[in-house]
C-alpha cells in the first residue's frame, strides 16, 4: 500500500458512491478546495481529518495513516500538462505570468506570493452568454530580505 493507491481508492469510492467533494469538505470542516487537494494526495490530513475521510471512503487504519504522511507535492504526470482544463492554466501562466509578476512587484515590491499561506475559492458564476468559472487565489506576500 502507498499514497498513490490510497488516492486511487478514494477516487474509485467517490465515483461508485456518487460522493461530491463539497460534501466531503463539509464533513471534514474545511474548504472544498483544500479537502479535495488532500484527498488527491497533495496535502497532509491530521488524525481526526483522516478518520473522517476514512469513514467516508471506507479506508482501513493503514490507509488512513497514509493520509497523514507529508506528500511529495506536484500531481502532474508531465512537464507540459495534456489534460485540456489543466493545460489552460498552463497557458494562462505562459501568456499572463510575466504580467502577473510585473503587477505584483509594482504593487508589493520584490518578493513572491505564498502557496503555503494560501487560500483558493472556486465558484460558478451565472452569465447569459454561458456560465463562467470564477477562481480567486489568495496568497500571503513574502518579500525577499536583504542580508
Amino acid at each position: 500500500m502507498n499514497r498513490i493507491e490510497v488516492t486511487e481508492k478514494i477516487i474509485t469510492a467517490k465515483v461508485s458512491k456518487g460522493i461530491s467533494w463539497a460534501s466531503v469538505a463539509r464533513q471534514v470542516g474545511l474548504s472544498k478546495e483544500w479537502v479535495t487537494a488532500a484527498c488527491l494526495g497533495q496535502m497532509t490530513l491530521n488524525e481526526k481529518q483522516a478518520a473522517i475521510v476514512g469513514e467516508i471512503f471506507e479506508l482501513n487504519a493503514e490507509e488512513q495513516k497514509w493520509l497523514q504522511v507529508v506528500p511529495y507535492k506536484g500531481s502532474l504526470p508531465t512537464t507540459v500538462p495534456t489534460d485540456p482544463l489543466i493545460y489552460r492554466w498552463y497557458e494562462i501562466v505562459n501568456v499572463y505570468g510575466s504580467t502577473i509578476k510585473e503587477l505584483i512587484h509594482e504593487e508589493f515590491g520584490d518578493g513572491i506570493m505564498s502557496a503555503i499561506d494560501f487560500s483558493m475559492d472556486i465558484r460558478r458564476e451565472a452569465d447569459p452568454k454561458g456560465d463562467r468559472v470564477n477562481v480567486v487565489l489568495s496568497g500571503k506576500f513574502l518579500p525577499y530580505k536583504s542580508y
